[in-house]
């Protein structure tokens, strides 16, 4: 009895695009690759730019550094202390590039801002620092604000989103505001404060910006997967939009105003 005949080979289907858990683990990893580069006091002692740049900034209290520190998955990547206002300089610290994983970028941890008990003339020297890097630095590709969930926008946070509105509203700049210290408050509350930051970033939210809010915290791990997995891919699009999950809720424009017809 004859066997039958093969059927013709069929052609092979596309690879699935990895999952959202996937994307997320290759993003950690990118992160993981974090390795201090140099500290600086001035702008002009900052290494010229060769890649895209992203910049932390925050309170002096918001957690900025223990949330470098845990994205990086590194116990003291950025130096966290039990004293507000320690980060007097500008340090960045490298990831991917050569035989790394990951897109090649830059992290600059900036003076944090709002803290009283400095002396004013350290205080302006910092702030000079910071403002510096965030007008002038060519490089700058992306804005990370920490501002801690149990306060919501503060003048200064709004102060700091003024000094850069224009761009982030051109979408020459994007923006990720963390709500740091969401352990603080239940799923409910935590919820209520990222829709009124939301709404308070308005103003800087148009068709051509970049703008998304995340419930972050350092300490239960809360969007960090989701923080590494924005930030990767803002550098290194995923070929599908399918490719995972959005990593923070974004922020959508403001309605037109009605106008009276009366």
């Amino acid at each position: 009895m004859e066997s039958p005949a093969p059927s013709p080979a069929q052609p092979s289907a596309p690879a699935a695009p990895p999952s959202a858990a996937a994307a997320q683990a290759a993003a950690l990893a990118w992160a993981h690759s974090a390795r201090f580069l140099t500290t600086a006091s001035q702008l002009h002692q900052l290494p010229a730019p060769v890649c895209p740049e992203i910049a932390f900034v925050g309170r002096s209290n918001a957690g900025k550094s223990s949330a470098i520190n845990t994205l990086a998955q590194h116990r003291r990547l950025a130096f966290s202390s039990r004293t507000p206002g320690r980060t007097q300089h500008i340090n960045l610290f490298e990831l991917g590039g050569e035989r790394q994983v990951g897109p090649h970028t830059l992290w600059a941890d900036l003076p944090g801002y709002g803290y009283a008990a400095v002396e004013r003339a350290a205080k302006l020297r910092w702030q000079k620092v910071m403002a510096d890097y965030l007008e002038q630095r060519p490089a700058l590709f992306a804005v990370v604000q920490m501002v801690d969930v149990r306060h919501g926008l503060t003048p200064l946070d709004l102060q700091l989103l003024q000094f850069v509105s224009k761009r982030v509203s051109l979408g020459s700049l994007k923006l990720l505001v963390l709500l740091t210290k969401a352990d603080k408050l239940s799923r409910q509350q935590g919820l209520k404060a990222l829709a009124q930051v939301q709404a308070g970033l308005q103003d800087v939210v148009t068709e051509r910006s970049d703008v998304a809010v995340s419930l972050f915290s350092a300490l239960k791990g809360i969007g960090v997967g989701d923080t590494a997995q924005r930030l990767m891919e803002w550098l290194q699009p995923p070929e599908s939009a399918d490719l995972a999950e959005a990593a923070a809720a974004p922020v959508p424009p403001a309605p037109p105003a009605a106008t009276d017809q009366g």
